[in-house]
């Protein structure tokens, strides 16, 4: 999942949606994402490509492709699933040269992460993105 610095970000919100609306469109996921319908199209392509998700044609008009998660994650997913928020964050924080990371600043970083979640719904992330988009500057003005 390289390539663009949002590339990444806009795969895993496609993913999100498609997994917890199966048999969805590209416009659908664009419709509630807010992502443009170019980069959820082109998630789309990575995402099937790499075995995420699966097309078919919709029986009500085959000019749409109904977008259902893959019967089986890919090794990438599997490997994520595997992969512990610990040993993650062990790694993440461990010295410049590979010093082990201090458990008690692991303890606060994962607390920190917990409270994070808790307070992070998807309301407050879309509000967020509300207070973003209204503070950016309209393209091809400067602030």
């Amino acid at each position: 999942m390289s390539g663009t610095p949002g590339s990444t970000r806009a795969m895993l919100v496609v993913l999100g949606d498609i997994v917890s609306r199966p048999g969805t469109t590209v416009g659908e996921i664009a419709a509630r994402t807010g992502l443009p319908r170019s980069q959820v199209s082109a998630a789309v392509a990575r995402l099937e490509q790499a075995g995420s998700v699966g097309t078919e044609p919709d029986p009500a008009d085959r000019r749409r492709r109904l977008i259902r998660p893959g019967a089986e994650p890919s090794v990438r997913v599997a490997e994520v699933r595997a992969a512990t928020v610990d040993d993650t964050l062990t790694a993440a924080l461990a010295g410049p040269d590979g010093t082990v990371a201090d458990p008690d600043v692991v303890r606060e970083v994962t607390q920190a992460l917990e409270l994070l979640a808790l307070r992070l719904t998807p309301s407050v992330a879309a509000r967020a993105r509300d207070v973003d988009a209204a503070a950016s500057p309209p393209a091809g003005t400067t602030p």
